[in-house]
């Protein structure tokens, strides 16, 4: 895959991954290759230890591949050194866990601020943004509480507009709604798919939760290492 089809954010070319400790080799994944569309709203599921969240690391460059290329704007930044990964992932992804991972010390508003401050935005401009973006996930009122003051939904809501407040091109999500009650889970999907339509960027959500994944436009189903050509 030479060139990157111009309708694609992201191009996963024949990614293969394997760990090895000692003498011990574990195949994960097995040649896998998709095109994430541009603004696309797609759900990747599969059973534990399908190899779903280590593609999902590897999109996001926080894991390299055994072999195969991950190709961003015709660029394979999956070759690329730690410290142009780092800046790619800071300006042109946005990410979002099954644990919020929000600094506990921080507010809501600091947390959100966080990408901002690191991609060098100035202090002001960082905080009108994280203060837009906290409004817009339904947080106006929560902007000054700590993590430890936030309900689960609302820690999650936090962690989403952190991971848009850089204005990202592609969003991954590896089991957003994971730790929460159903209520809540339902609230989180809700605000994905509004923000979606909005924004226009692309989302890719990582599930087991086949009935979550039916809420999106299209999904891929990985199993053993592999994308199962199979629908939902």
């Amino acid at each position: 895959m030479s060139e990157m089809n111009a309708a694609a954010v992201m191009e996963l070319s024949d990614i293969r991954k394997t760990y090895r400790e000692g003498k011990l080799s574990t195949e994960v994944l097995k040649g896998v290759s998709l095109s994430i569309p541009k603004g696309a709203l797609m759900a990747l599921v599969g059973a534990s230890g399908s190899g779903k969240s280590t593609l999902l690391h590897i999109m996001g460059t926080l894991d390299r591949p055994t072999s195969g290329d991950v190709i961003f704007e015709g660029e394979k930044v999956s070759s690329w050194g730690e410290s142009r990964q780092a800046e790619f992932r800071n300006r042109k992804l946005g990410f979002v866990y099954q644990f919020h991972h929000l600094l506990r010390e921080f507010t809501a508003l600091e947390n959100v601020m966080m990408p901002e401050i690191i991609s060098g935005t100035p202090m002001a401009e960082a905080r009108e943004r994280a203060a837009a973006m906290l409004e817009r996930v339904g947080l106006k009122d929560r902007m000054d509480h700590r993590p430890s003051e936030l309900s689960g939904g609302e820690r999650q809501r936090t962690a989403i507009a952190r991971a848009l407040v850089n204005s990202p091109e592609l969003v991954l999500a590896d089991e957003p709604t994971g730790n929460l009650d159903f209520r809540a889970a339902g609230s989180v999907m809700d605000l994905i798919e509004e923000l979606h339509e909005s924004l226009g960027m692309a989302f890719v959500v990582v599930t087991h939760d086949r009935e979550l994944a039916k809420r999106l436009p299209s999904a891929i189903t990985i199993r053993d290492g592999k994308v199962a050509e199979e629908s939902l």
